[in-house]
């Protein structure tokens, strides 16, 4: 394994991590999704040049557009929820509320 491919597996795992352990705020657990979407990108634009293929060089655009959608949708959650719950700490969300 390169040190490039442990590189990618290390800040994707990292970030799962985060996202599984620390669960205070609505924006960390936002942050860790756009780590992990960072470096699935970073890895799926690095593989198609290891492996000399060209078919598969529209992945990584169309996981990008993915990424930005989920950015979008994430931020506009933010809002409404600090809008209606006053802050953006997710003890504070309760499904049975909504």
């Amino acid at each position: 394994m390169s040190a490039m491919h442990l590189s990618f597996y290390s800040a994707f795992t990292l970030s799962c991590l985060g996202l599984a352990f620390h669960r205070t705020h609505l924006v960390s657990a936002l942050l860790c999704l756009e780590s992990m979407m960072l470096s699935l990108y970073m890895a799926l634009s690095i593989w198609p040049v290891e492996n000399c293929t060209t078919s598969s060089t529209l992945i990584p655009l169309l996981m990008l557009t993915f990424s930005a959608c989920e950015a979008g949708t994430g931020l506009a959650a933010l809002v409404a929820s600090s809008r209606t719950h006053g802050s953006d700490h997710l003890h504070n969300l309760n499904l049975l509320q909504c």
